[in-house]
């Protein structure tokens, strides 16, 4: 519930803190006073949008700061302690936001600055408004559908719904893409199928391409590389006029013997050692690759046939010849998503049917809950207006499933509030009906009637009296009185029956120098709420006949 409101600088408000208690507390003063500023402070303090005008003339800055103390309240314990903002050690929570000259604004929660976003997520736990416009709410047909919903408390049916219509929606949206891209797929299928089989028929293997390179190469110049083998062999072993071989040893045979004259030649025939070594092995080698190149004409062709295939496809395929296993591969497993599309094309079909039907059962069983809520709602809002002065109303709540309705997240109910407020009429929908008055006292009805449905701890009702007086008044007084005993409400009133069914009374006046004008907003004690009842009986010439009526009122209201 809400403990305290404090405000500074905020519209003709200088300085203003309240203490709030529990049950049923009443807002009165005189017309233009500013009854509905703390309301307007605390929509502000909870998220609403803000402007430089909400500053008071002159103030660098407003602060609204409102104290609530969540003892019980799990749902907001809840969310702040998902969001990282709870005192563990305390069941108190702090709001304030601070709104500068220039239109800037910041916002915390227990200290920690949070988002405009985070602080309305965070007020639908803690307050519910009611204004004056709720009333013409009711002409709307989605507010009517939500107000039975409201009273139904069906979250698992509505969330049924909602899910599987976007899930039906999805699969929807998926299938239409696929069938839009239908022509394209069977294009590109068709001639992957070609290339695919095309390149399955080559059938390269990784890394072939750069093998059949090389050996084409051999292969083709296979001559020339057999008789060049064949001569450096026989200028290096085998010439009896002279070779490599025995020109090295005669030079080692001729330095050896000079070696004891001169020490120096020691290196030098060391490495003309080591060349005879490396020239006769490098002679055997040379006769060993001799004797094992082929040249085989029958080979040649194959590889280059396979080399030039390779080339074209390719030239054809428009990548580099080392490139095309790659290629291959990409294609055949673009092929094979290609089929695995026209597959899930089938199975898609069958689950946007499923979804379909899932959503419908869902609809179905949703509807069927309306129906039974809004008979029960009905008979409570027609008992409840029968004590407003109009006994003769009849309600209904009419709930249509509508098989052919445009689907929508909701549902496919078609929500209507008909209302009859005088024998022999037939009911109507309520704006063909109802006179202004009239609504309100509806609207009021069901406010009262819905609003234990609401997991706010703390409702406030803004002049949603307009339009009532009289024993209607003390009616719509005593409603709220009695939802005052399990939730915190306040009521902003100017009607001495409303007001003397509170529990509590505040009074909000307008003092003004001349050249600033402040508001304030005070408790009132028992004489207090008996002398500003009598002045909204009576208006500004209290009476004792006033006074007799207004003690009259506080008294029935507190035996009550």
């Amino acid at each position: 519930m809400l403990v305290n409101l404090s405000i500074k600088n905020f519209a003709v408000v200088k300085q203003l803190s309240v203490n709030l208690e529990s049950g049923m507390t009443a807002i009165t003063g005189e017309t233009g006073a500013g009854k509905s500023i703390a309301i307007d402070a605390l929509s502000l303090c909870l998220g609403e949008r803000a402007d430089a005008g909400a500053v008071r003339k002159d103030a660098p800055k407003a602060e609204i700061v409102a104290h609530f103390n969540l003892k019980g309240h799990k749902a907001a314990l809840a969310w702040l302690d998902e969001q990282e903002l709870l005192d563990e050690d305390d069941d108190s929570c702090f709001v304030r936001r601070v709104i500068s000259r220039e239109g800037r604004s910041k916002a915390f929660i227990n200290g920690t600055p949070v988002s405009l976003q985070q602080l309305k997520q965070f007020g639908q736990y803690l307050i519910a408004i009611h204004g004056q416009n709720t009333h013409l709410q009711l002409l709307k047909d989605d507010y009517q559908r939500k107000l039975v919903d409201q009273y139904a408390a069906h979250p698992a049916l509505l969330s049924a719904v909602s899910d599987n219509y976007r899930l039906w929606k999805q699969k929807q949206s998926e299938l239409k893409n696929l069938e839009t891209q239908a022509q394209q797929r069977a294009d590109r299928q068709q001639l992957l199928a070609y290339q695919v089989q095309e390149l399955d028929e080559f059938a390269i293997e990784d890394g072939e391409f750069t093998e059949l390179e090389i050996e084409h190469r051999r292969l083709s110049n296979g001559q020339t590389l057999l008789e060049q083998a064949q001569t450096s062999f026989y200028n290096l072993y085998e010439n009896d006029e002279g070779n490599a071989l025995s020109i090295i040893q005669n030079g080692l045979d001729r330095l050896s013997e000079l070696e004891e004259h001169d020490s120096a030649l020691t290196p030098i025939i060391a490495l003309l050692n080591d060349a005879s070594i490396q020239v006769e092995e490098a002679a055997r080698e040379l006769r060993s690759y001799c004797d094992d190149l082929e040249i085989d004409p029958l080979r040649l062709q194959q590889v280059e046939s396979r080399y030039s295939k390779a080339m074209e496809l390719a030239r054809k395929h428009t990548v580099m010849p080392e490139e095309l296993f790659g290629h291959h591969q990409a294609l055949a497993a673009e092929f094979a998503g290609l089929e695995q599309d026209e597959n899930r094309l089938e199975d898609l079909q069958h689950e946007v049917v499923e979804a379909k039907d899932a959503y419908r059962q869902a609809c179905e069983a949703l509807s069927a809950s309306r129906q039974i809520a809004s008979v029960k709602l009905a008979e409570a809002i027609q008992g409840q207006i029968r004590q407003m002065n109009m006994p003769h109303a009849v309600i209904d709540i009419a709930v249509d499933y509508q098989e052919d309705k445009t689907p929508v997240a909701s549902g496919l109910d078609d929500v209507t509030f008909l209302v009859s407020t005088n024998p022999g009429q037939p009911a109507d929908k309520l704006e063909k009906v109802v006179s202004g008055g009239e609504l309100s006292r509806i609207g009021l009805a069901i406010q009262v009637l819905t609003s234990d449905k609401h997991a706010t701890p703390t409702m406030i009702f803004d002049e949603v009296d307009t339009g009532i007086s009289g024993p209607t008044a003390a009616i719509v007084g005593g409603l709220l009185r009695r939802l005052g005993k399990v939730s915190q409400v306040m009521c902003v009133t100017h009607l001495p029956q409303v007001a003397a069914q509170a529990h509590n009374q505040l009074f909000v006046t307008k003092f003004s120098d001349g050249s600033t004008t402040e508001t304030q907003m005070l408790p009132l004690t028992k004489q207090d709420r008996i002398d500003e009842l009598a002045r909204l009986l009576a208006g500004d010439k209290v009476t004792e006949s006033a006074l007799a009526n207004a003690r009259e009122l506080l008294e029935s209201a507190e035996s009550n």
